[in-house]
C-alpha cells in the first residue's frame, strides 16, 4: 500500500513539475528559517537547565526603591549569606561567592615561573558552592577542598593550561600565585560544565582566604561587614527545601536584613527588599545583569523569533493548500476512476497525505543541507557557540520529526479532505467546484492571510529601522564623533603613570584635547548615591547619578553649560548638576540653583552647586534622563579613563590612523605589560542599539522571505487561473478587447485581495508598533507614510508577479487558444 502511494505520488510530481517546485520552494524557505530559529531559541532556553534540582535554585537579589525610583542589583550585602544560613527557614543550602577582577596567575613548574596575564572567571567561594552546583570531580574531594584559607579549585581546562602534561592527581598540592603575592594551593580539579551555562567560573579560591589576605579585601571596593552596602560582586545562591514557598523565603530574608540594618529616620520613602531570582531567569533578566560580559537573552525577542518561524511555515503551508485545491479539476478524473474501481476515501486521503509528506520531506532535506551556510550568513547575530551537528543534538532530530509531521498534516489535511470528498460521477464528467464555492473562499482567505503577514513584516521592518536611525542620529546633548576613550589598567597604575601618559598624548599633533575621568557621558556603567536637599519646607531626597570628570571633560564632549561655571580641580565639595536635577529640586530657572547646597550627599557630605548643564543622555534612548551631577574624584578608579578628542580628518586622509598608532606607542611606553585597547565613542553609542539593528536585519530577511513565499503562491495561482481562462481570453480578443483590458481583467481579483489585506493589516500593525516603541523613553513617531509605502510596495510586487502570466496570455494568438478545443 505504502509503496503504491509513493509510486503514484512520484508520477504526480513528474506530471506537475512547476507546481511541485513551487510547493517545495515555499516549504523549504519556511522550514530553513524554522531550523535556524530553533537552533537560536533552543540554545538560549537551554542555559543552566541541566543542574540537579535546578527549579529549587535561586539567586538572592536586591531591589531598591528610592522615592519611587527602582534600582536593581544582582548582589547582596556581604554578611547576609551567613545570616540566611543561620536564621532563614525553607533554605536547604546557601552558596555565597564573590566575583573577582582580572588577575595575573604565576605558575611555578619545572623550574620556570610562567605567568598567565589577566585571567578572568575567578571567584571566592566555599564548599557550599559545589553542593548547590554539582561538578564532576577529577581530583580532590568536594568535602574539604575549600575548607582552609589559601586553597583553590580549578577546572580541568585551566589546570591543563597551568600544568601541561601533568595528571590531575599530581596537580593536587601544587602552588598558584595570584597577583604576584597570593600563594594558593590546589586542592581540587573539576570538569567544567560542557552544557550551556552562565556559571563559567574556572578558578575557585576559598572564601576564608579573605581573612588572611588583606590584598584581596582591599581591592573589592566594599566592606565585608557592611550590612548597608550592596555590591554586584557579592553573590548568593540558595537551594530551597522541597516544597518551600519562595515568597515566604523572600520575606524572611528581608526581615533578617532589617534586623541587622534597621531603617534610619531620614530613610522615609526609601526601601530595600530582597528577592529570589530563579536560576532559569539569570540568562534573560537584564534588570540584574549577568556575569563578566555573558550574553543576556531577551525572552520577547525569542518569542518573536518563534512567531516569525511559525508565520513563514504557515505561508508555505498556505501555498500548498491553495495550489492543491486549485488543482482539483486536473485530478478529478484520476480520483473518480480510483473511487469507481474501489478505493475508499481513507485510501485516497492516505495517498494525498503521502504526497504532502514527500514534498515536506524533500523540503526538509534541502533545508537541513542549507543550515551550515545559513549559520554563516547570519553569524553576526547568532551566538558563536551555536553549532549544527544533528547526530549530537537529539533535540534537533526530535524537532525535525515533529516539524515533518506537523507541516504534513497542516498542509495536506484540508486538500486531502476536499479532493477525496467529490462524487465519482461528478469528477468523471470533470465537473469540480471551481466557481464561487467554499474552496474558492478558502483560497481567497488564505491568500489574504499571506499578504497580511508579508505586509506586517514590511511595516515592522520600516518602523524598527526608522527608530534605530532616529536613535543613532539624535542629538544626545554631547559630541560623539572623533572621540576615542580607553581604560588604563587597574593594577600597578599610579597617578604618576597616568600623568606621564597624559603628557605624551598632549604631544601628539593629531590630538586636540584630552580629559581624564570616569566613563563617557552615555554608558552602560552607572554610579549613584543618595542626595538630600532642603528647600526650606521639605527634604527632597533622590537617587543622584554621578559622572566623575576633570575640568576638560565638559568642553571635550561639548556639553552645554546653562548657568554657573565648570568644575575645577580644587572642587572637593562642589559639583555641576544637570537640568533635570535642577528642576526636581524646584528651580524653574537653572541660575536659581547656583550656590545652593545638597546637605546630605553620599552620607553626610555637603556639596555646593556651582553650575548647571543641559540634559544629555546618560544611557540609551530606552531610558529617561536621570538627575545627575558631574564632579571631581580623587579615587583612582574614578579617573582612570582617558578621553581623547581628535582633530578633524581631511577627506581620504589617514590622520586618525596615525593618531591611534601614536597613542598605542605612548601606551606601550607607560604600560609595556598591558594590552592597548581603545574605542571610538560613536561606535560605542551604536552598540546601545545592536539589538534593534539585529532585529531590523532579521525583520528585513523575514519580510523578504514572506514576500517571496507569497509571490510564489500568487504565481502558482496565476498560472492555474490563466490556464483555465485561456479560451475566454481568446473570445475576448476576437471581440476586440485590448491587451491592457485583458491584463486588468485577469489581475483585478488578486489585486483586490492585496488591497483587502492592506486594510486588515494597517490597524493591527499600528497597534503592535505602538506597543513596541513604548520601550523607548525618547522615540520617533509612527508615520503614515510607513503604511502607504508598505501597501504600495506589496501592490507593485503583486502586479509584477501577476504580469509574468497575464501579459503572456494576453499576447497569445486567439486562434490557437480557440482551436485548442
Amino acid at each position: 500500500m505504502i509503496a503504491n502511494h509513493l509510486k503514484i505520488a512520484l508520477k504526480h510530481f513528474k506530471r506537475h513539475k512547476l507546481f511541485t517546485l513551487i510547493n517545495i520552494t515555499g516549504l523549504s524557505i519556511g522550514i530553513s528559517a524554522s531550523l535556524i530559529i530553533f537552533l537560536i531559541v533552543n540554545h538560549d532556553f537551554s542555559f543552566d537547565r541541566f543542574h540537579p534540582d535546578q527549579k529549587r535554585i535561586y539567586r538572592v537579589v536586591t531591589n531598591y526603591d528610592f522615592s519611587g525610583e527602582k534600582v536593581y542589583n544582582m548582589g547582596v550585602s556581604a554578611p547576609l549569606p551567613q545570616a540566611i544560613r543561620q536564621e532563614a527557614t525553607g533554605v536547604e543550602k546557601v552558596a555565597p561567592f564573590i566575583t573577582l577582577y582580572e588577575m595575573d596567575v604565576k605558575v611555578p613548574f619545572k623550574g620556570i615561573a610562567k605567568t598567565f596575564k589577566r585571567q578572568q572567571q575567578i571567584i571566592l567561594a566555599d564548599n557550599n558552592y559545589f553542593d548547590v552546583f554539582r561538578y564532576e570531580w577529577l581530583a580532590g574531594s568536594v568535602k574539604d577542598a575549600l575548607m582552609q584559607p589559601n586553597t583553590v579549585v580549578v577546572t580541568s581546562d585551566k589546570a591543563t593550561r597551568y600544568f601541561p602534561g601533568l595528571s590531575y592527581a599530581d596537580m593536587i598540592g601544587r602552588t598558584l600565585i595570584y597577583d604576584d603575592s597570593i600563594n594558593l594551593q590546589i586542592t581540587g580539579v573539576v570538569a567544567p560544565f560542557r552544557e550551556n551555562t552562565d556559571l563559567k567560573f574556572s578558578d575557585f579560591i576559598s572564601l576564608s582566604t579573605l581573612t588572611v589576605t588583606k590584598k584581596i579585601s582591599d581591592n573589592l571596593g566594599f566592606e565585608l561587614t557592611n550590612w548597608g552596602g550592596t555590591s554586584s560582586a557579592s553573590q548568593c545562591y540558595v537551594k530551597l527545601s522541597t516544597g518551600a514557598d519562595p515568597t515566604a523565603v523572600e520575606k524572611a530574608i528581608t526581615a533578617i536584613a532589617l534586623k541587622y540594618n534597621p531603617p534610619k529616620p531620614d530613610d522615609v520613602g526609601n526601601t530595600r527588599e530582597f528577592g529570589l531570582q530563579p536560576l532559569s531567569d539569570v540568562h534573560f533578566n537584564a534588570l540584574y545583569g549577568n556575569y563578566q560580559g555573558n550574553h543576556i537573552a531577551n525572552r520577547k525577542t525569542l518569542y518573536s523569533l518563534l512567531t516569525i518561524a511559525a508565520f513563514l511555515l504557515i505561508l508555505g503551508c498556505i501555498n500548498f493548500i491553495n495550489l492543491s485545491t486549485a488543482q482539483s479539476s486536473q485530478r478529478a478524473k484520476e480520483i473518480g476512476i480510483r473511487k469507481t474501481i474501489g478505493s475508499t476515501r481513507g485510501q485516497l486521503i492516505g495517498q494525498l497525505l503521502t504526497e504532502t509528506f514527500l514534498v515536506t520531506l524533500i523540503a526538509v532535506v534541502i533545508s537541513v543541507s542549507l543550515v551550515p551556510s545559513l549559520l554563516k550568513i547570519f553569524s553576526d547575530f547568532i551566538a558563536p557557540e551555536i553549532r549544527f551537528n544533528p547526530l549530537q543534538q537529539p533535540g534537533f532530530l526530535l524537532f525535525l520529526v515533529a516539524l515533518i509531521a506537523v507541516v504534513s498534516l497542516l498542509a495536506g489535511f484540508y486538500p486531502s479532505m476536499v479532493l477525496s470528498a467529490f462524487k465519482p460521477v461528478t469528477m468523471l464528467k470533470n465537473h469540480t467546484e471551481n466557481g464561487n464555492t467554499r474552496s474558492m473562499w478558502l483560497r481567497k482567505s488564505l491568500t489574504v492571510s499571506q499578504f497580511v503577514i508579508a505586509q506586517f513584516f514590511i511595516i515592522a521592518t520600516i518602523m524598527v529601522s526608522k527608530q534605530t536611525r532616529y536613535a543613532l542620529n539624535r542629538d544626545l546633548g554631547f559630541k560623539k564623533d572623533a572621540i576615542v576613550f580607553m581604560n588604563t589598567p587597574w593594577k600597578n597604575n599610579t597617578e604618576s603613570k597616568k600623568q606621564v601618559l597624559a603628557d605624551k598624548l598632549r604631544q601628539i599633533p593629531q590630538i586636540s584635547m584630552i580629559s581624564r575621568g570616569g566613563v563617557p557621558p552615555s554608558s552602560y556603567q552607572t554610579s549613584s548615591t543618595d542626595a538630600e536637599f532642603y528647600d526650606g519646607r521639605q527634604n527632597i531626597k533622590l537617587q543622584l547619578y554621578l559622572k566623575f570628570a576633570d575640568a576638560d571633560y565638559i568642553n571635550l564632549y561639548g556639553i552645554k553649560l546653562l548657568a554657573g561655571r565648570n568644575i575645577r580641580k580644587s572642587d572637593s565639595s562642589a559639583f555641576v548638576i544637570n537640568q533635570t536635577y535642577s528642576r526636581l529640586l524646584g528651580f524653574k530657572n537653572p541660575i536659581d540653583a547656583l550656590g545652593k547646597y545638597i546637605e546630605k550627599f553620599n552620607g553626610d557630605k555637603r556639596m555646593q552647586i556651582v553650575g548647571v548643564v543641559a540634559d544629555f543622555r546618560q544611557e540609551s534612548l530606552h531610558n529617561a534622563v536621570k538627575p545627575m551631577a558631574i564632579m571631581i574624584s580623587t579615587e583612582a578608579w574614578n579617573n582612570s579613563v582617558f578621553h581623547i578628542a581628535l582633530r578633524p580628518q581631511t577627506p581620504g586622509g589617514e590622520e586618525w590612523k596615525t593618531a591611534i598608532s601614536a597613542i598605542g606607542k605612548a601606551w606601550k611606553e607607560v604600560y609595556p605589560d598591558d594590552e592597548f585597547n581603545y574605542n571610538f565613542y560613536d561606535e560605542s553609542i551604536a552598540r546601545f542599539y545592536e539589538s534593534e539593528q539585529r532585529s531590523s536585519r532579521l525583520l528585513a530577511w523575514a519580510s523578504g522571505l514572506s514576500i517571496l513565499i507569497s509571490c510564489l503562491g500568487l504565481l502558482g495561482l496565476a498560472i492555474y487561473t490563466t490556464s483555465l481562462r485561456t479560451k475566454e481570453v481568446g473570445v475576448r480578443k476576437v471581440l476586440g478587447a485590448t491587451v491592457m483590458q485583458i491584463v486588468t481583467l485577469l489581475s483585478m481579483e488578486m489585486i483586490n485581495l492585496v488591497l483587502l489585506s492592506f486594510i486588515i493589516v494597517t490597524p493591527v500593525a499600528w497597534w503592535a508598533m505602538n506597543s513596541w516603541i513604548q520601550s523607548f523613553a525618547d522615540r520617533t513617531s509612527i508615520s503614515w507614510w510607513i503604511f502607504v509605502l508598505s501597501g504600495m510596495g506589496m501592490l507593485f510586487t503583486a502586479l509584477l508577479t501577476l504580469s509574468s502570466q497575464t501579459i503572456r496570455i494576453a499576447l497569445n494568438n486567439p486562434i490557437k487558444s480557440l482551436r485548442s478545443e
